[in-house]
């Protein structure tokens, strides 16, 4: 990959859509990010919820019920194949293109892509239950599930089959891949289209493919995004057996602590954020105004082959991969958005990573994170973390990272915290890693 970024298309940004626990929308999201709010609290929509307290942080404004009015009016019909996810992931696409003026009925269809990410989607088990009781076995071994009691030939008059009593669209309520098949129809995107598993690495690496097929010129205008949630009755039993939850006798608003002396652990979350992404000529001549530009990305897993994970190796990696595309070295870059998940030891090697690779050329550079103010929502965050630091340097400061009090002098980083940093080199490095070692960094200039 080349070095001369001034030799490739270059892409901008143009549009911003946002559902996020701070509000819906770019500038609500932006002013509660600047105020230092967040969003995390107890559970409103889910009956039952495996992190402490039912506690969590939750896109307020936002149901089935809004949606038919506002964002989803003219998917209303299809909203009952979407999960809540899906529906996140679909309005944030919409809001996008509203934010960045484009009208999809002007556009080269061919040239019009979509690259979307998403967490693996469950079902919540009432969805299940009528099934698995319908397969379920009687007598001295009641309750065990039956096999044979679940497909077409397994049923009788007084005992359905398990298949039988599921709803019909199951399937399609909960494939990751069907936010972006329904971006796609919605918008008549008929360009590269894709979807990216990789939980919070998923949107620093939709942007980044976004922008390669853009370089290629195969598309001259992208939908890129991601939604995530870990607000779910089964997720969260995965973060509470898996992950280190944050749990104190303080409100929840104020556990989860990034880089901070006292952190304790992170929260769950949902969200959704798209961008749309243009080749600059192609913006230019429709008028738009531009937000800032894609320079580079860079991914990277480092695992052994006995399951042991490097995740300051993956970081580092993806960091110096997304320099090399942007073409730029770490004394180029103002400030970093941290995946800053607020655990003791996760927060310690992201502060490795950042300190191996940049305290050469700039040690005491600006590190912010946002999983105080939104949780995680696992592929969900790292676009709603970018959309925070690109809005923000649209007015000339960092937004501050919520919660922190007073950094962790372990940790040894820069951390914004408090009020916004006044800033004026306006490029960004966005940086994400999950438990099993895969890390995802992305840079942004910002006009």
């Amino acid at each position: 990959m080349t070095t001369d970024s001034s030799a490739q298309r270059r892409i901008v940004i143009t549009g911003v859509g946002i559902l996020s626990p701070l509000g819906i929308g770019a500038e609500p999201y932006l002013e509660a990010l600047l105020a230092g709010r967040s969003g995390v609290g107890p559970v409103a929509f889910l009956p039952h919820n495996a992190a402490p307290h039912s506690a969590g942080a939750e896109v307020r404004e936002f149901d089935e019920s809004v949606a038919k009015k506002t964002y989803l009016k003219p998917l209303r019909k299809s909203l009952k194949v979407m999960c809540r996810e899906i529906q996140l992931g679909v309005a944030s696409a919409t809001l996008a293109l509203d934010h960045a003026g484009v009208d999809p009925t002007t556009l080269n269809r061919d040239r019009f892509g979509v690259e979307f990410g998403a967490n693996l989607m469950y079902s919540p088990p009432e969805v299940l239950a009528d099934g698995c009781w319908a397969s379920s076995s009687d007598g001295p071994d009641a309750g065990q599930f039956k096999f044979d009691r679940w497909g077409a030939n397994g049923g009788s008059e007084d005992q359905p089959t398990g298949m039988s009593r599921m709803e019909p669209l199951w399937l399609l309520r909960y494939l990751p891949n069907m936010p972006a098949c329904h971006i796609g129809i919605f918008a008549d995107a008929r360009g590269p289209s894709n979807s990216i598993t990789l939980d919070e690495c998923s949107g620093n690496l939709a942007v980044g493919e976004a922008l390669r097929i853009m370089q290629r010129d195969r598309a001259d205008i992208m939908i890129a995004g991601t939604t995530g949630t870990r607000l779910h009755a089964l997720k969260s039993m995965h973060a509470a057996l898996w992950d280190e939850l944050a749990e104190s006798s303080d409100p929840p608003e104020t556990w989860c602590r990034p880089f901070d002396v006292s952190r304790m652990g992170e929260c769950v979350g949902e969200g959704a954020c798209s961008f749309i992404l243009e080749e600059l000529s192609h913006a230019t001549d429709r008028g738009a105004t531009i937000l800032g530009e894609v320079l580079g990305a860079g991914s990277s897993c480092v695992c052994s082959p006995d399951g042991t994970v490097d995740r300051v190796q993956a970081m580092m990696n993806a960091m110096r991969q997304a320099l090399h595309s942007a073409g730029l070295t770490p004394a180029d870059i103002g400030h970093i958005n941290a995946n800053g998940l607020g655990t003791r030891t996760r927060d310690l090697e992201e502060a490795r990573a950042i300190h191996a690779l940049f305290d050469e050329f700039s040690p005491q550079i600006p590190v912010t994170a946002f999983k105080g103010a939104l949780g995680n929502s696992g592929s969900g965050t790292g676009t709603q973390e970018l959309a925070g630091s690109l809005l923000g340097l649209s007015r000339g400061v960092v937004p501050p990272a919520c919660n922190v009090t007073r950094p962790d002098p372990e940790c040894g980083l820069n951390v914004v915290h408090g009020e916004p940093l006044s800033i004026e080199n306006r490029v960004l490095l966005n940086l994400n890693v999950t438990r099993i070692g895969q890390a995802s960094a992305l840079i942004v200039r910002a006009a």
